[in-house]
Parts: C-alpha cells; sequence; structure tokens
C-alpha cells in the first residue's frame, strides 16, 4: 500500500520506462500477427489440405496463428494496464508534491506520514513574528488533497497488480488472449468477477460454511464504496434472492447452525451488505433503476422461509442501517413506508406497534448487532436517514402525501410530528427483553443528522461546520417540541442525540441567551453570538437580525437537555469551548499594553452569556437528581460529584473548518461545537491543554475528598466547582503569554465579577421542573 513518503518520492521514470518498452513490443507483435494472418494463415487456408494433414496441420497453424494475436493482445492489453496506472500516479505524485511545495508559505507543515502541521504552533509565535498563519480552511484543503491523492494512487495499484496477474495467466503454454483497453475497464471486470463469485456464495443459503461466509464478507470489504461492484451485486443477487436470502438467515427451524454458531460473522455480513447496496442505489443505471423500483414495491408483500414470515420492508430496513443510501430513493422508500403503514393500519385506527407483528408467523431475525430484532422496518429507515443529511433533513421538514394515488384529497402526514409525537414504536424484544428503546434511538440519530447536516456517526476530521437553512428549520421544530415537555426526552431515551444536536447550536444559544426578555424574537444589536458567515447568518438574511429561537425557547430545551448527565456533560463541554473562542475572537491580544474596559466588552459579554448557561446546566441538573436520588446516599453524592466531571472533555480535541470535537475523558461520543466566527486560532488548544488539563487533576485529586462530605455540602461544592469551570475561558486568555501582571489581574477582577453575577443571574428564569415517572 502506498503512503505518503512512497508517493512523494516514487521514481515514476522506471515505469515511464517500462511502458515506452511495451509500446516497442506492441508494435512488434503487431506486424508479427499481420505477418502470421496475411501470409502463413491466408496460404494455409487456401491450400488443399487431405489426409492427416488436414486433421493436424491445418489446426495447429491455425492454434499458431492465434497465439501470435492472443500475444499482440496481451502485450497491448499490459501496455494499457501500465499506461494508465503511471497516469493516475503522476497526477497523485504531483498533487501531493504541490501541497508539500506551497505548506511553508501557508504556514504548513507536511510530515513524513503526510500529517498537516503549523510550520509555528501559535503558542510558539513570536510577537513580531512574520511568518504566515494558516487558517482552518488551509488546514482543510491540504489534508483533501492528500487524502484524495493517495486514495486514487492506492485504487490504482490495486486494480493494476490484479490485471496484470490475470493478464500472466497460470497457463505456460498459452496467452490469456484478455483484452483490456484501460484501467477503468479493468477495474469493472474485476468488480463483475467479484460480484459473481460473492452472488455464488449467497445462493448456497443459511448451507453455506463460515468459511463461505468469511469469503463472502471479504469480497464486500475490499469493494467496499465501489459502486461499479455494489451495483453488479445487487442486480446478480436480485431483490427477491436478497429478501429470501435474509428471512432464511434469520430462520433456525431448518436445523442450520449458521446462525446460532456465528452470529459475529453474521453481524458483520449485515454491515458489509448494507455499505453495498447504500454503494449501489447511488448507480442510475436502467437496471438499478428497475432494482430500487423492485424493492420499494416489494416492502408489502410477505417473504417466507420454512417457519418465519416477514414484510419485505422489515428486512430490507435492516439492510440499511449503515452507508450513505441515495437521497431519492430514501426519500421513495420512506414515502412508501408511511403509505403502507397508513392503509395497513386503517388510517391510525391501530398502532404501528400493532401492525408489524400482525398475519405473520414466527418473525425471524432481522437484525445481528446485538440490539433488536429488526422487526420495525422505520429503526433501519431511521438509521439509513442518520448517515445522509439531505435525504433526513428533507424528510423531517416534509409533509407525505398518503393517498398518492389520489393526491387531490389532501391527505398529508406531518412527518417530524408523526415520528416524534404520534407514532406507536414498536416494542422490539432481545436479551434485554421488550423495548422501543433503539427505535427511539434510532429516530435520534436521524434528528441528528437532519440537524447538523453531518452523518450521525461521521469523523470529525475535516468536515466543518455545514449547517443551513434546511437544518435550523428542523433544529427549531427540535427546540419547540422537546423544550416543551421533559417527559418527550426523558421517555424516549434520546439525550445523547438531543445533547450532540444542542451542542451544534450553541452559538445559537449564546445569542438567545443575551436577549433578556424570554419572548423576543429580535437579536440584541451588535451581537458576538451566532452562526455568521461572511457576515450574514449562515441561515439565511431574516436571521442577521432576528434569532432563530427566542431566550424562553432555548432555556427550555437546555435545561431539559441537561437534566440528564450525558446531556449535561456535553452541553457544558460545548459552552466552554465556544466561549473560549469568542473572547479569542473578540478581545484584545495579549500584548495590547494598555487594555481598558471597554475593549473587553464582547469578551466579558461572552463570558456573562456562558456562565449563565453553565448556571442552566448545573441546576438543571440537580434538580433532576434531587428528584431521582435520595440525599445522604452513595449514589446520590456520586451524581452530584459528576457534575463537574465534564471538564475532561476537553482533554483531547480535533478543530477544523469552524468546527472543534472534545473527544476526551468521559465522551461516548465526540461534543462537536462551532466556534466564533472570526476566530483565529490557537486559544481553544491553550484551554484545552491548560486550564483544562489542571483542573481535571485538581477534580482527581478531590473527588475521594467529596464523596465522603455531607450531602448538602457536596452540592455546594460542586456548584462552586462549576462557577471555576465557567471561569475556565476567561482565566486561559488571563493566563496567556504577553501580558503584563497588571494587565492580567485586571483582566481576571473583571472576568470574575461577570461570571458570579450571571451564575446569580441563571436562576432567576424559571427553568422547567425536573422529570417524574407517572
Amino acid at each position: 500500500m502506498l503512503n505518503f513518503e512512497k508517493l512523494l518520492n516514487a521514481r515514476l521514470s522506471v515505469l515511464k520506462a517500462a511502458v515506452d518498452d511495451w509500446n516497442e513490443t506492441v508494435t512488434k507483435l503487431n506486424k508479427l500477427e499481420e505477418q502470421v494472418t496475411r501470409h502463413l494463415l491466408g496460404k494455409a487456408n487456401k491450400a488443399d489440405w487431405a489426409g492427416e494433414n488436414a486433421g493436424v496441420t491445418l489446426p495447429f497453424v491455425r492454434r499458431t496463428a492465434q497465439e501470435f494475436g492472443d500475444a499482440a493482445k496481451e502485450a497491448q492489453s499490459l501496455r494499457n494496464i501500465l499506461r494508465d496506472a503511471l497516469a493516475e500516479f503522476d497526477a497523485a505524485q504531483k498533487t501531493i508534491r504541490g501541497v508539500a511545495d506551497t505548506a511553508k508559505g501557508k504556514g504548513l507543515r507536511i510530515t513524513p506520514d503526510g500529517n498537516v502541521e503549523y510550520l509555528i504552533h501559535p503558542d510558539r509565535r513570536s510577537k513580531d513574528s512574520s511568518e504566515p498563519l494558516p487558517s482552518e480552511a488551509d488546514f482543510a484543503e491540504a489534508r483533501s488533497r492528500i487524502k484524495t491523492a493517495l486514495a486514487k494512487a492506492n485504487e490504482a495499484d490495486e486494480i493494476a497488480s490484479r490485471a496484470l496477474r490475470m493478464l500472466v495467466g497460470k497457463d505456460k503454454h498459452n496467452f490469456a488472449g484478455i483484452e483490456y483497453d484501460s484501467l477503468k475497464e479493468a477495474g469493472k471486470a474485476q468488480d463483475a468477477q467479484d460480484a459473481e463469485a460473492a452472488a455464488k456464495i449467497v445462493a448456497k443459503g443459511d448451507d453455506a460454511s463460515p468459511a463461505d461466509i468469511a469469503r463472502l464478507n471479504k469480497y464486500l470489504t475490499d469493494n467496499e464504496g465501489d459502486k461499479h461492484f455494489a451495483a453488479s451485486f445487487a442486480l446478480e443477487v436480485g431483490v427477491r434472492g436478497t429478501l429470501n436470502y435474509w428471512v432464511d438467515l434469520g430462520d433456525s427451524s431448518d436445523g442450520s447452525r449458521l446462525a446460532a454458531d456465528h452470529a459475529d460473522k453474521l453481524k458483520e455480513l449485515q454491515k458489509n451488505w448494507s455499505l453495498t447496496l447504500a454503494a449501489a442505489t447511488h448507480s442510475h443505471s436502467p437496471a438499478m433503476e428497475q432494482w430500487k423500483t423492485e424493492a420499494i414495491k416489494s416492502g408489502d408483500e410477505i417473504v417466507r422461509s420454512r417457519g418465519t414470515s416477514a414484510y419485505g420492508f422489515q428486512v430490507m430496513s435492516n439492510l440499511m442501517r449503515h452507508g450513505n443510501f441515495d437521497a431519492k430513493f430514501l426519500r421513495d422508500y420512506g414515502n412508501a413506508v408511511m403509505v403502507t403503514e397508513n392503509r395497513m393500519t386503517r388510517g391510525g385506527s391501530i398502532k404501528a406497534s400493532q401492525l408489524w407483528d400482525a398475519n405473520l408467523a414466527v418473525a425471524p431475525r432481522l437484525n445481528w448487532d446485538g440490539k433488536d430484532l429488526g422487526r420495525d422496518p422505520a429503526t433501519g429507515f431511521m438509521e439509513a436517514l442518520g448517515h445522509n443529511p439531505k435525504a433526513s433533513t428533507q424528510f423531517f421538514n416534509s409533509k407525505i402525501d398518503l393517498t398518492p394515488e389520489s393526491p387531490d384529497n389532501g391527505k398529508k402526514l406531518d412527518a417530524f410530528k408523526y415520528f416524534t409525537q404520534d407514532r406507536g414504536w414498536l416494542e422490539d424484544a432481545f436479551t434485554d427483553g421488550r423495548s422501543n428503546k433503539y427505535g427511539y434511538d434510532s429516530l435520534g440519530h436521524a434528528l441528528e443528522s437532519a440537524t447538523t447536516g453531518r452523518p450521525y456517526d461521521a469523523s470529525t476530521d475535516g468536515r466543518g461546520d455545514v449547517r443551513s437553512d434546511e437544518n435550523a428549520k428542523v433544529m427549531q421544530k427540535v427546540v419547540n417540541f422537546y423544550g416543551s415537555d421533559p417527559k418527550h426526552m426523558h421517555e424516549q431515551g434520546i439525550a445523547d442525540s438531543l445533547a450532540r444536536i444542542g451542542s451544534a447550536y450553541i452559538d445559537e444559544f449564546n445569542r438567545s441567551l443575551e436577549q433578556e426578555n424570554p419572548g423576543v424574537e429580535r437579536e440584541v444589536g451588535n451581537s458576538p453570538f451566532g452562526a455568521n458567515r461572511e457576515g450574514h447568518s449562515r441561515f439565511g438574511e431574516a436571521y442577521d437580525d432576528d434569532l432563530l429561537f427566542t431566550r424562553g425557547d432555548a432555556i427550555d430545551f437546555m435545561s431539559i437537555v441537561s437534566q440528564d448527565e450525558t446531556g449535561h456533560a456535553q452541553l457544558s463541554a460545548a459552552q466552554g469551548l465556544y466561549t473560549t473562542s469568542v473572547i479569542d475572537a473578540s478581545a484584545p491580544r495579549p500584548d495590547t499594553e494598555e487594555i481598558k474596559a471597554t475593549d473587553l466588552t464582547d469578551a466579558k459579554t461572552a463570558l456573562r452569556v456562558g456562565a449563565e448557561a453553565h448556571g442552566i446546566f448545573d441546576n438543571s441538573r440537580m434538580g433532576q437528581i434531587d428528584k431521582n436520588f435520595d440525599k445522604e446516599t452513595e449514589e446520590y453524592n456520586k451524581q452530584v460529584a459528576n457534575t463537574t466531571e465534564w471538564i475532561k472533555f476537553g482533554t483531547g480535541m480535533v478543530i477544523g473548518g469552524g468546527v472543534a470535537a472534545a473527544t476526551g475523558g468521559l465522551a461516548p461520543a465526540a461534543v462537536l461545537a462551532p466556534l466564533a466566527a472570526e476566530y483565529a486560532g490557537g486559544a481553544v488548544e491553550t484551554y484545552l491543554g491548560t486550564q483544562i488539563d489542571s483542573l481535571a487533576e485538581k477534580y482527581a485529586k478531590e473527588d475521594r475528598d467529596l464523596a465522603k462530605e455531607k450531602s448538602d455540602d457536596l452540592r455546594d461544592e460542586a456548584l462552586l466547582m462549576g462557577k471555576a469551570n465557567a471561569l475556565a475561558p476567561g482565566d486561559a486568555y488571563a493566563d496567556a503569554p504577553g501580558w503584563s501582571e497588571k494587565n492580567s489581574n485586571y483582566v481576571r477582577e473583571e472576568f470574575t465579577k461577570y461570571v458570579k453575577d450571571s451564575r446569580i443571574h441563571a436562576i432567576e428564569d424559571p427553568l422547567p421542573d425536573p422529570y417524574e415517572k407517572d
């Protein structure tokens, strides 16, 4: 496999010489083939053969002539493969050399393994440094170009090496007779071969051996993301073949031990098959368009095995839990599921949870990830939406026509309202009993995708802030509904998703909190907050001055989400990151000689609003702890002590494209928080590298002592620690290298006062009541 250093230093002149040699060989062999065909074969065909010569000599001459033709074809194919591989390697090498050559001029350094770093880190820059300071866009562009170049070079390398092996063949006495006009054609031929071999394993059903399943998994993983292979595989197996196979695997009544003994391999197969079908749906060939139509049409048909049965939608949705499916296919598929659900529930007269159990024999096991059995088709579909932000955003902003055959009757379904409020989610069974928590969990994933513009489980690297006005429309629905009553979040169990959603909009929540009137929809003038891009709101000019959420709505949502331990931790971490970036973007540089109060206006506003937000988070979480646990118990003390643990999120971090991802400490997933639009870089890393580390170390030492305190004392101490956490961005700024002692003390005093006042202000607004089970 080619890495950055190998590609950068590759001597492509050697490969170029080989291509030139093969060009000459092709020319010579073409002349030989022409001579053999015209003279030797031509004369042999015209001769009057008789006796043994007719049965032996003539066929020998013909075979010999064919070998010359095959030799010419093979030489031409070899030349074509090497020629195209050289072109790919050369283009990729020029790309990464271009990145390396221009890096220094942008203030970047490319390491031997291809990592992109600061040439001089902001923390180590001298005051009078003239070296350029790279932007986040510079980092993102360099990383993207290197990654793309390496991917193309390695793909070319893999296709070429396999094609060359095929051309050489195993027969020492005959040429292969294979023709490749290009590297691309060779790749397609290899895809077709792999798809056919994989389909033959599928045809064995659950009679396949564990070794067969391992080989099938390898075919799928080796070709992951290859649209041509994926489409070939989908078409080879067919829609009906896919449905029958998956139901048969989940039916143990025929005595097969494959599922019972090798569930881990089937879990892997489910993921790989899903990724393959996802890639296939991006093919728009006539055959694949027909496949997609048939997949949807088969949804309300019953698929039967020896002892089980399931609807087509139930089966197919379990093969949609992974991968980025085509947005149009997802829209058509989801609409069809809802039309079917509405028709079969007689317009909602019975719950959807009852429908997917009705008229069926024993249900097969359709999901192998260790969670639900896979009986609710909405669960897998929501997972698919969670991986396609475009599709999820369109879906939750849509109204579904429930009677497409009679569009004029006006019977439409609000998708967001139906899935978050009205639908009866099926209580599926597995090792932890019957529960609908996995259905709601998948709903949370789909909402994450629809609000943030990112796949819910996407890598934090290089994506940047991609929120759009359409994402914001879904977010407004989320805030209005889940902020209206604590029971919605607590009973659905999606606090983790709502926390990540809230973290992604922490900039807009700060803008809302700055407005003192809870019902006013207008921002405070010259606000340092908000999702701004090139002087305007990224959500449209209407939000240049208008708030995305009122102060009251923002407080309700943030308060309810932070009642949960994970919600409190993630929102607190996001707030710390965002406050730090606003201070960095708006406050004077630490080398300023004379600092005045007016210079700190925006920075103090950032710290004040941030402290108020932390006050909301801390008091909401404490209120829920008081409701859930008896005081003077070990569990109560543990929960109170944990309210300060969010600071450990910041012990690891990735920054890119206007977004910070805190990945350390107790994080079950990265906390993504937007940064201030004018953030220049450096301060957030410093904040995480100094203040958080020292606070985390301090708390680690104090945790044992805290646990021994009485509950009321512990509660007070935890709230004091919360205040220290809220002040951490200000302390990081005051401690930054470059300040005089006088200025540093002045900044710290100004900031401390603002934090104290704001923590008090946080409890002046009425917060939603803690959740209490009926």
